[in-house]
């Protein structure tokens, strides 16, 4: 009798090992992920409605910022078709129209708060960023640009302080735009505050993109792109 339960245990184990060996699937193979190309850093093709220069140092191209309302009218930048977030910066000054006398006369000095705003086309904002710098003396400029009447053949607006701009644009945007909002002028014999449309607002150089590439956008029924 008790050989027979040993061989009746021994039967059920067997048939126990089976059945699992039965249902346990084999693991599944997934193809290597293919990893992404590394991310572009380019200077992007940017639609400036209205140029100061290029820098009589560096050769830098400088663009006005102009108050307004419509993103169409303001600094365009296309951002060409990618993956993720992309990163755009750009360096912020502020307006200055130099003039010797005053600086000989001590008389020269403003402090300016510069506020512009980054938009999608659809009027969304997406952030605002500041520029704040004081104006004492020429060596208070960024530098100064050329293309100029004077006997130095450089113009008397120029770029002073600099607040260096990174912000991150979501990834449905193929373009995006850089309106002023609003400039304070603080002087000696009082402030002033300029927002009217079509005003200079603030000054941008340097613009650059940083994005991960994608594929191109398809084409929808309307022929127009779609991300």
């Amino acid at each position: 009798m008790r050989r027979v339960s040993a061989f009746l245990g021994v039967v059920i184990l067997s048939l126990a090992a089976v059945a699992s060996a039965q249902t346990r699937r084999p693991p599944v193979r997934r193809p290597p992920s293919t990893p992404l190309p590394p991310p572009i850093t380019v200077a992007p093709e940017i639609t400036c409605p209205t140029p100061l220069g290029a820098g009589a140092t560096t050769g830098r191209s400088y663009c006005d910022v102009l108050s307004g309302r419509d993103p169409a009218g303001g600094i365009l930048v296309p951002l060409p078709p990618h993956r993720g977030p992309v990163t755009l910066t750009f360096d912020l000054h502020n307006r200055h129209t130099y003039s010797e006398e005053q600086v000989k006369a001590n008389r020269a000095y403003a402090r300016y708060t510069a506020v512009i705003g980054v938009l999608t086309i659809d009027n969304t904002l997406i952030r605002r960023s500041v520029v704040q710098s004081e104006f004492r003396r020429a060596s208070d400029l960024v530098e100064r640009i050329g293309g100029g009447a004077g006997p130095a053949g450089v113009k008397a607006v120029a770029p002073t302080g600099t607040e260096h701009v990174v912000i991150a644009i979501p990834e449905e945007e193929a373009q995006v735009s850089l309106l002023g909002e609003k400039l304070i002028v603080d002087r000696p014999e009082g402030s002033a505050t300029y927002a009217s449309t079509g005003r200079p607002i603030a000054i941008i150089s340097n613009v650059m993109i940083e994005y991960q590439p994608g594929p191109p956008p398809k084409p929808s029924p309307s022929g127009k792109p779609v991300r």
